[in-house]
């Protein structure tokens, strides 16, 4: 009996071998064998140069570790030179590829995903990526030098174990379907990187050492301050793999560097980069023009997208005694006049956001269903009582609303709070101002905020703009050190454990987590744990409701705006693109993967 036992054990313990991907949901829309993602050109001819400008906020580096916390990596090195063990594709969601893993197997009791990595797969040094390369890099990652929400991130996951030179099997905490994914999607490097006479440097040491990935690029020549070139790796181990077939196609991809958004701009009108995204609907509006535009060599594109809306959003720091109380926060939202602010200042260009899971299955609308009630009644103590109610909407000026009715209704709130006007100011029972301090990184960020700060004042409250240089602005929100500040915060089609780092109460007090707002709150606590564990699509839609009403009643965030589509401004003449864009990539994601360069001599009757 026992060696039967002991049989059976072991049969169920070895995987089939046959999963070419992870879906959380479903099948993967690709079957095993594809030939390569539909919105790819596989016959794209390899060659040219892709010119990008970096993003404003991230524009110069001091380092080439971007998993460290201080310091600054140059723009787009982690996507172009680390693989990982599954990737995924731009039309359809939740879903990972094997890349570096060539299958995964899932453990049925949902506690373990072993991945098998491919025998080609090689670092940028030549040598083999290993499943010991594997476990060193989640080691790493979750190690004391990095930044802590790749810990919250990967608090269920209770370790690594290498089964065989090209075996790995990650073991989890608790069921939950979407670790396969997260880990699968883990940035690996060679442990080799870092190693100074056959001794390892602590992580936080490794700066300036080149990184030792696996990925399409490598960093090429650098011009501190001005540009980083990426070169691509000609023997590419992925090269023909499907995963890969039609991307990377530049021989090389420069990052420029421009000091602020006006100089960004003119050198795109002058030529001197190909590609750029936009995000200022009064740049795109009024002064993406010139005449490179007229004669076609640059050319304004809008592509429509299926991604969430995300929730960018005014984060108001409930560490501040002045913004602990919900009724305060709800009456700074109040006087918010978004709809003037679209009209005039953005040109009709966006829609607004409204809680954390807009354009997605998550989305939460009306009452709550019984299935969200059975969550939230044994948490009713930490559950505001709108929560119970419907969903919430932002406050609107247009058609029969209006601004001064807004104000009206803050004003009550804040008398409620124990605030009122005395001696020209709002005031608490202690006589104390409210006086608070909007921080931003960009002294242009005062022509956005400036209508709010009228309106508040119309309240008593001072709102005070307080532009710092990026480093200060970085430390600061790292500490927490700020009043309010804004916030572009991508969404997903798949909220998992991400939001524990963004409102969970022990990243509330962790620094350098993603917990801006200072949520602390076990409501918020146990729902993210119940979507977190969720084992069908059934199960995470009340738990994503319940905390989608949860945050938008404690009115942490003041919603901003989003747009349907992508701003992108490119040449042309130098570049060639697929027909249509994926419903789910970033817009610039797109084209630095799969566009490719176009022929001079073919360019010549479009210059006509």
């Amino acid at each position: 009996m026992r060696f039967w036992l002991t049989f059976l054990l072991m049969v169920c313990a070895v995987p089939a071998w046959a999963a070419h991907a992870y879906a959380l949901w479903g099948e993967p829309r690709y079957p095993a064998g594809f030939a390569h993602f539909a919105y790819v050109n596989p016959q794209a001819p390899k060659g040219g140069e892709l010119r990008l400008v970096s993003n404003l906020r991230t524009s110069t580096f001091d380092k080439y570790n971007p998993f460290t916390i201080k310091g600054n990596a140059p723009a787009y090195l982690s996507s172009l030179m680390f693989d990982s063990l599954l990737v995924g594709s731009l039309d359809e969601t939740a879903t990972g590829y094997g890349l570096l893993a060539e299958d995964v197997q899932v453990a049925q009791d949902g506690l373990s995903a072993t991945f098998r990595l491919r025998p080609e797969a090689r670092f940028h040094n030549g040598k083999p990526v290993l499943a010991a390369d594997v476990k060193h890099s989640y080691d790493t990652l979750v190690g004391p030098h990095t930044s802590p929400a790749y810990k919250t991130l990967l608090i269920d996951v209770a370790g690594v174990d290498v089964l065989g030179e090209r075996t790995v099997r990650y073991r989890f905490h608790k069921p939950n379907r979407e670790l396969p994914l997260t880990v699968g999607g883990l940035p690996v490097f060679s442990r080799d990187w870092g190693v100074e006479n056959g001794q390892a440097k602590p992580f936080d040491q490794v700066v300036m050492d080149l990184p030792i990935g696996s990925g399409p690029y490598r960093v090429g020549p650098v011009r501190f301050g001005k540009d980083i070139t990426y070169v691509r790796d000609p023997d590419y181990w992925a090269r023909d793999l499907n995963v890969r077939k039609g991307t990377a196609n530049f021989d090389r991809i420069t990052v420029k560097i421009y000091k602020d958004a006006t100089a960004r701009l003119e050198a795109l009108k002058a030529g001197e980069f190909d590609l750029m995204r936009f995000f200022s609907a009064g740049d795109w509006a009024r002064r993406v023009n010139g005449r490179k535009f007229d004669t076609g060599e640059l050319v304004k594109g809008e592509f429509a997208h299926k991604l969430p809306s995300g929730f960018q959003s005014y984060v108001l720091n409930t560490r501040r005694p002045f913004l602990q109380d919900v009724r305060v926060r709800e009456a700074l939202g109040l006087a918010l006049d978004y709809e003037w602010m679209n009209r005039q200042m953005f040109y009709g260009a966006y829609q607004r956001v409204n809680g954390l899971f807009g354009n997605t299955a998550c989305e939460t609308r009306g009452t709550p269903s019984p299935e969200e009630l059975a969550l939230m009644e044994p948490l009713r103590q930490h559950i505001p009582a709108a929560a119970f109610g419907p969903m919430t909407v932002p406050p609107r000026t247009d058609g029969d609303f209006s601004l001064r009715a807004n104000l009206r209704r803050a004003q009550q709130l804040l008398k409620e709070a124990g605030w009122e006007v005395r001696d020209g100011a709002l005031r608490n029972a202690q006589g104390e101002a409210m006086v608070l301090e909007y921080m931003d990184s960009n002294e242009g960020g005062v022509r956005v905020v400036t209508p709010w700060m009228r309106s508040l004042e119309k309240l008593g409250i001072s709102l005070r703009f307080r532009a710092v240089d990026f480093a200060l602005y970085q430390q600061r929100l790292q500490k927490f050190d700020f009043d309010i500040t804004s916030m572009a915060f991508q969404g997903t089609h798949n909220p998992g454990q991400e939001f524990a780092d963004l409102f969970g109460s022990q990243a509330a007090d962790t620094e350098d987590s993603g917990n801006f707002a200072g949520v602390k709150n076990p409501a918020v606590d146990a729902l993210i744990a119940a979507m977190t564990a969720a084992k069908t699509e059934a199960q995470l839609l009340p738990a994503c409701h319940a905390l989608e009403r949860v945050i938008a009643h404690g009115h942490y965030l003041i919603p901003q705006w989003t747009a349907g589509t992508h701003r992108m401004a490119y040449n042309a003449w130098r570049l060639a693109r697929p027909e249509a864009l994926p419903p789910y990539s970033n817009g610039e994601g797109w084209a630095i993967d799969t566009w490719w360069a176009r022929d001079p001599v073919q360019t010549a009757p479009d210059k006509k």
